[in-house]
């Protein structure tokens, strides 16, 4: 499975594409941060991250994206030019089919580092470890989307799994309505 993992922002939104392999691997296939001047107009800014994310579907192929949700923080400016970000993000993989999923900070931080109060540093040396990159990955936002899609990887079977049981007991309660139902119906 190919993932796109995303680390949305406006200045700085980090870009990553692994791949996993047999049981845990992940190998990184690539890793860039798209950077865009804070005195620019938001819809210029948003333009040029969704340009350079729509490259990167056409050119990598993800079967699936991985987007960091936008949990709290304090600046509320931030807070929205993230989501503004992630959003037009998971639009362009949307039009072209792709899956996407949000994954929380706290829970890319456990997925990795197994704490999800992990700090960037932990984070950073565990993505530089997982991915046996001689290199850490900077910036930050740079690790954080490798985080994000590594935290994909391994939690998609899970998700599977989970859609599976979900569907299935749709399903279960879609009969027993009806079972009820025709009983009713049969006693009338």
């Amino acid at each position: 499975m190919r993932v796109m993992g995303v680390d949305p922002g406006l200045t700085r939104c980090g870009l990553s594409v692994v791949e996993n392999g047999r049981g845990s691997q992940v190998v990184a296939l690539d890793v860039d941060v798209v950077r865009t001047p804070s005195d620019a107009p938001v819809s210029k800014r948003l333009l040029a991250v969704s340009d350079v994310v729509e490259h990167w579907l056409d050119a990598h192929h993800p079967d699936v994206m991985a987007i960091e949700r936008v949990f709290s923080q304090q600046n509320v400016s931030t807070v929205m030019g993230t989501a503004q970000a992630g959003g037009v993000i998971a639009l362009a993989a949307a039009r072209r089919g792709i899956d996407v999923h949000f994954h929380t900070p706290s829970e890319v931080k456990a997925a990795v580092t197994g704490n999800g109060a992990a700090n960037k540093a932990q984070v950073t040396a565990m993505v530089t470890r997982i991915l046996a990159l001689q290199a850490k990955p900077t910036p930050a936002d740079a690790a954080d989307a490798l985080a994000l899609a590594i935290c994909h990887c391994w939690r998609a079977p899970m998700i599977a799994r989970m859609a599976e049981a979900e569907a299935l007991g749709a399903r279960h309660r879609q009969a027993y309505r009806a079972k009820v139902a025709g009983e009713v119906k049969a006693t009338r």
